[in-house]
């Protein structure tokens, strides 16, 4: 009898890790997420049930949302959701959990989340949403757009940041966003602790005709990085590191704050 009680208290006291993202739950890069973590804890899956890359932080007013248990991996509890990945967040933990996990994971995303794509990342978003409600989280991006994609290394690093979330006491409102090049395990040197790097996209709209000679846009662009530094995410990528950025989402300028709270007559 003691063993038991002995034994139902070590799984009580399991640690829960919530998996989102935001290319849906049939994409290659959430297996292998939780491939690279099931073990760690109860892992929970709520994820969007179709493709939501680009989203940043939307949430769904306008029309209903709606979750379904789906099957995944054997032995881990899976959901689809209609809405954002957002949305993902905030109904795993009214509406499944009833209750907030120890960590949030989101990804693996296919494509990088670098520099400004952070704002307007999906996948990002619904990390920064747990880390809103205290959940320490962290987003993962592999720099490989294919759905084909081989996530060896990546799950490697994974595993590597998710055990130290769990062994640690971490601040409530952490957020770490963590890119991988894609490359073979062996030609990553490690992980470097990176600022995030001042670039952004210079943006085209392509003009087309659809067949009922309606103009339509399809965006395209090339990403344009500014910032020459070594200690930001994108030269650490370019130099075959991981690299791991602390995120917050307060907005504040501090420094400019300061400069009207002084000069300014206001």
């Amino acid at each position: 009898m003691a063993k038991k009680v002995k034994q139902s208290k070590q799984k009580k006291e399991e640690p829960i890790i919530l998996v989102t993202n935001d290319d849906s739950i049939g994409a290659p890069g959430i297996k292998a997420l939780v491939e690279a973590v099931m073990d760690l804890g109860r892992i929970v899956v709520v994820a969007p049930d179709k493709p939501q890359s680009g989203m940043g932080h939307a949430i769904t007013i306008g029309h209903p949302l709606r979750l379904q248990k789906v099957a995944f991996i054997d032995g881990v509890e899976a959901y689809t959701c209609n809405g954002t990945p957002v949305d993902c967040v905030k109904l795993a933990v009214d509406k499944i959990l009833h209750r907030k996990p120890d960590i949030c994971l989101s990804g693996i995303n296919h494509g990088a989340n670098h520099s400004i794509n952070v704002i307007y990342s999906g996948t990002m978003s619904a990390a920064m949403e747990a880390a809103i409600e205290s959940i320490p989280s962290a987003g993962f991006s592999l720099l490989d757009y294919s759905m084909e994609a081989d996530f060896t290394a990546a799950k490697i690093y994974v595993r590597k940041i998710t055990e130290q979330l769990l062994k640690r006491k971490l601040p409530k409102h952490l957020l770490f966003n963590v890119n991988i090049p894609a490359l073979d395990a062996g030609l990553i040197k490690g992980i470097k602790v990176c600022r995030q790097a001042y670039a952004k996209y210079e943006e085209d709209f392509i003009e087309r005709t659809d067949p009922h000679g309606r103009k339509y846009y399809w965006l395209t662009g090339d990403f344009l990085n500014f910032d020459k530094g070594k200690d930001t995410d994108v030269w650490a990528l370019n130099n075959h590191y991981v690299s791991l950025v602390p995120v917050t989402f307060d907005l504040t300028d501090y420094a400019l704050k300061k400069e009207l709270e002084t000069n300014w007559d206001l």
